[in-house]
């Protein structure tokens, strides 16, 4: 079977699960079925049927398991989204088919990716105004104490999400050029090799950038995203552990420091410790009857799911007289929701989906030739990756909560047309990576 037949047999599941979601969500409401949920079916399954022919014409080798994987949840996070709120699951609608609209733009436009090396400078700065734009007065305005969104007219969007791409696109040009520098002339200092004192210029710069972010934007898990891409683009170019472990220091002396100074950031801190180190006292704590209750409601909603769940749309989100149980449902906690409903099983299915998105792409970048390819790969799968863990870690209480969507499952247009353009790259590097290892 050719890789674009399995693609198409791979779309499949996602247009059941959309008719097979939205009739379970009539049932659960109206006690009846409805042929509105085949119509929705249909329409979904449409939208991906044109997208598949468009890259059976355009990347016809291209790796065929990544768009069936992604409209699986795309799919998914419609009907949850749906499940929770009619309006805005349209919105999202609306929102998917912009992201295919981006999607097609940047393949047909891109066909020839390497050219953004030559520009790599001028990305690296339209993605620090992107990142700093939040705090720009009038079109920006913190939201629980984070700068992450832009209001312009009717339109607002997360100018991170896209920062993302062209972080990791400077990133990849960057190191193609410089990863044997740093390599030569490294020493070995008590068993751990360091990098040339010259060419450590780099990873403080980044590192500062980090601790830039939480200060300026007061966003933990943006700060994290990005650093951690980094950290895994050094070791893909470089080879070197030592280099990674030594990011990792650098950046929890920087957040400890952050940590006790910076009010927004101590304050997420001082909600997640009683998780680790004193959870008898969780939510007997004031600092989390004030500012926790989101993080209390996502662990309690989590545990009542059990292993198999409560049954999709039995998730308790609004008290009777119209107050909120669980908080922003459709954005930071949907996972929780997910949890809730569907159990862990449901929960871990959904984790299995991304961790096999994050294998075809690091697959794809071991199959490239050429290393700004091999890079760009991997770094746009490690910032994906780390974006799922830094959400998933942050409702679970791994780690402090941020304001980092879910790809393709949460609530927001930014998320889903970056990931789209993100995805649209993928298929671009594997193309090329497998046409030429076909000889064609």
């Amino acid at each position: 079977m050719s890789a674009r037949n399995r693609e198409l047999l791979g779309l499949v599941p996602a247009s059941l699960l959309v008719t097979a979601g939205f009739a379970a969500v009539f049932i659960q409401r109206k006690d009846q079925l409805s042929n509105v949920s085949l119509t929705y079916g249909a329409l979904f399954l449409g939208l991906c049927l044109a997208a598949h022919i468009f890259l059976r014409i355009t990347l016809p080798h291209a790796d065929p398991y990544l768009f069936p994987l992604v409209a699986l949840l795309a799919s998914f996070g419609l009907v949850m989204i749906y499940r929770i709120d009619q309006q805005r699951a349209l919105s999202q609608a609306i929102w998917f088919v912009v992201g295919l609209a981006f999607f097609g733009l940047t393949i047909v436009f891109l066909r020839d990716y390497r050219v953004l090396e030559r520009y790599r400078y001028v990305i690296a700065l339209s993605g620090i105004i992107l990142l700093a734009l939040p705090r720009v007065p009038v079109i920006g305005a913190p939201v629980n104490g984070a700068y992450l969104g832009v209001h312009l007219g009717p339109i607002t969007f997360q100018p991170a999400e896209f920062a993302k791409l062209a972080i990791v696109i400077f990133l990849a040009s960057y190191l193609r050029d410089t990863r044997q520098v740093l390599v030569i002339g490294a020493r070995r200092v008590l068993g751990v090799t360091l990098p040339p004192l010259k060419h450590l210029g780099p990873l403080l710069v980044v590192w500062g950038a980090a601790m830039l972010m939480l200060v300026v934007i007061r966003d933990l898990g943006s700060s994290l995203m990005f650093y951690a891409a980094f950290l895994a683009l050094i070791y893909v170019a470089t080879n070197r552990l030592s280099f990674v472990l030594i990011g990792l220091a650098m950046f929890a002396v920087g957040s400890w420091v952050l940590g006790t100074h910076v009010p927004h950031v101590q304050d997420r801190v001082h909600i997640w410790q009683p998780l680790w180190f004193h959870p008898s006292t969780l939510f007997h704590s004031p600092e989390v009857d004030r500012k926790g209750y989101q993080i209390a409601q996502s662990l309690f909603a989590q545990s009542d799911g059990g292993l198999f769940g409560q049954g999709f749309g039995e998730a308790l989100l609004q008290l009777p007289g119209g107050g909120t149980i669980l908080p922003a449902p459709h954005t930071d906690l949907i996972y929780a929701v997910i949890t809730n409903e569907l159990g862990l099983a449901g929960a871990c299915a959904v984790v299995l989906i991304y961790l096999l998105i994050a294998e075809r792409g690091f697959k794809i970048a071991m199959l490239a030739r050429d290393s700004f390819s091999t890079l760009l790969a991997a770094g746009l799968t490690a910032v994906f990756a780390i974006q799922v863990f830094v959400i998933v870690g942050g409702v679970t209480g791994v780690i402090p909560l941020t304001g980092v969507t879910l790809p393709f499952i949460s609530y927001g247009g930014s998320s889903i047309v970056a990931n789209f353009v993100l995805l649209a790259l993928l298929l671009l590097v594997s193309e090329r990576a497998r046409g030429e290892a076909l000889g064609r």
